[in-house]
């Protein structure tokens, strides 16, 4: 019986024709996306979904998905669909990482030209018949200082087209090595740098916990006199209202936005500003970024379908149906290993060398691979996907490379994930045990045995007596309960850690009390996906 699909949302009448090329019986029901109730009704019949963003895939309606197999979002932004709710179901969640990148970057120069131009407030002039030459007195791109904040696939488009039109180019971004940037032709830059030195400052980095409200009321008063701000990234990046109290005194001498904190925009302190260039939401709306990403997706759906390969999927790594019983366990250490590094690490990963050693050595360790890599990026872009990975890591420049051995020691097999940095170098070593759960085995050289849970606590420093109590107390007195307390020291008085599995996130002032103690070198939360 062959595979059936629902188009729920608009994709181009050619996407849904590769569906029925491939042997797969498609309906294309553009507006079901929009109508909860009635999709809920049929969604059960269907193998696959298709959808944009009007269609909202909430763990309500997978309930009601008893066939569903794949989830296909012809674009990058998955807000609309439950990724958990999916995985505990069984779905697999693909997106089209790459096929909006061209035009979102385009339109950020756009946006740019627009602003620094003053040219929708003339044209709106010119249209009501005025002749206000002298008023919109604007400035030109060529000589200068343009400050790109993410150097990714779509901020990498940005400084070529940047490098085009003469500008000066400086970057900000944690994972750019020297040697990306140096690819780039960009000099790479720490962020109060780059706000105190750009005359026009684009974002091109996803909403997480790191990047919200980077431009800030602090970061505002910190740009450079004049500059102009430009996002077409994501809302929530920029504190709109320090933004526009600074557009009217002049210190921001304008702004472009295509992206808000609250979406639909109705309102925003930004509106109806002069110096102001605004737009819906409009990155990836092109008539060819929307064909691509509907191809696209419809030829990874049927490609799953058919036949079993995996692309670009959100959740599930690219390895066959007979790997994964073996792999499961092993693929979500390698995933811990790599938010480890990552969520330790705020400067540019240079080289990754990840050993396999025994039965590890054995399995898939490409898929291992990309499952370390996409753990360790994802705590800084969340859009991150066991396929996009590699590439996304190639593009910033990073070095990676991969070593087996037969089995060296106690365990049956384990793997080591080191990286290297411009200033440090740091491991981690992982195993699992025999009843599939993953286990942390090293740190920094240093033996230890610590299950892995959600909500974790890192800390480092030199081996003295009084430590247990100081972390045990602090805790204690904030009302953060301690699940399992793991400790390693190198040697008696050298570098000692332990490693905390705490029922809740510590909250920031907790973690300020412990470092005012003085008596440690890092404390660091952690979170992991487990299950």
């Amino acid at each position: 019986m062959a595979p059936k699909v629902l188009v729920s949302d608009k994709l181009s009448e050619t996407a849904v024709q590769i569906f029925r090329d491939r042997g797969i019986d498609v309906d294309f029901m553009p507006d079901l996306g929009k109508d909860k109730e009635k999709l809920a009704e049929v969604i059960g019949q269907y193998d696959g979904l298709a959808i944009r963003s009007a269609t909202k895939a909430t763990a309500k309606l997978l309930e009601k998905a008893d066939n569903l197999k794949v989830i296909g979002r012809a674009g990058i932004g998955v807000d609309n669909v439950d990724i958990p709710a999916a995985s505990k179901k069984g779905v697999i969640v693909m997106n089209t990482p790459f096929g909006n990148s061209i035009t979102t970057a385009e339109h950020a120069i756009a946006m740019m030209f627009a602003v620094a131009r003053q040219i929708p407030e003339a044209s709106a002039s010119t249209h009501a018949g005025k002749w206000e030459k002298s008023r919109f007195m604007g400035v030109e791109l060529t000589n200068k200082t343009l400050g790109v904040v993410g150097a990714g696939n779509i901020g990498s488009i940005v400084i070529d087209r940047a490098h085009g039109l003469r500008m000066k180019v400086i970057a900000y971004d944690p994972f750019l090595t020297e040697e990306r940037a140096d690819q780039l032709g960009v000099r790479k830059v720490e962020l109060d740098e780059l706000l105190g030195k750009a005359d026009f400052i684009t974002f091109h980095v996803p909403l997480t916990d790191k990047t919200r409200n980077i431009l800030s009321r602090d970061a505002i008063a910190k740009l450079k006199s004049g500059v102009r701000i430009i996002n077409c990234a994501r809302g929530g990046l920029v504190d709109e209202e320090a933004l526009a109290e600074a557009l009217k005194d002049g210190r921001v001498a304008g702004a472009a936005f295509d992206v808000f904190a609250e979406e639909p925009a109705t309102d925003s302190p930004l509106f109806n500003l002069p110096n102001v260039v605004v737009t819906p939401h409009l990155g990836a709306a092109t008539t060819e970024a929307q064909e691509n990403v509907a191809l696209q997706v419809a030829e990874q759906m049927s490609d799953y379908l058919l036949t079993g390969a995996v692309q670009n999927a959100l959740n599930m790594p690219s390895v066959t149906a007979e790997e994964a019983k073996v792999m499961g366990p092993w693929i979500k250490l390698a995933e811990h290993l790599g938010a480890f590094i990552g969520q330790l690490t705020d400067e540019g990963v240079e080289a990754i060398n990840i050993l396999y050693d025994g039965m590890a050595a054995e399995m898939n360790t490409a898929a291992l691979n990309t499952s370390v890599i996409a753990g360790m990026m994802r705590s800084v872009n969340p859009d991150v996907n066991m396929v996009s990975a590699p590439v996304l890591a190639k593009d910033r420049g990073i070095d990676i490379a991969t070593t087996t051995q037969e089995q060296t020691g106690m365990f049956e097999g384990y793997i080591k994930v080191h990286v290297k940095t411009a200033t440090r170098e740091r491991s981690i070593a992982g195993t699992v045990f025999s009843d599939g759960k993953p286990r942390f085995i090293q740190i920094k050289g240093i033996n230890i045995d610590a299950e892995v849970g959600p909500h974790m606590l890192y800390t480092t420093n030199q081996d003295r007596a009084g430590i247990i109590g100081t972390l045990g107390q602090t805790l204690g007195e904030n009302g953060v309960n301690i699940a399992n307390f793991t400790l390693g020291r190198s040697e008696l008085g050298k570098d000692a850690i332990a490693l905390l599995l705490l029922d809740d996130q510590p909250p920031e002032p907790v973690l300020k009390k412990l470092k005012d103690t003085g008596s440690f070198q890092q404390v660091r939360p952690l979170q992991f996906a487990v299950g």
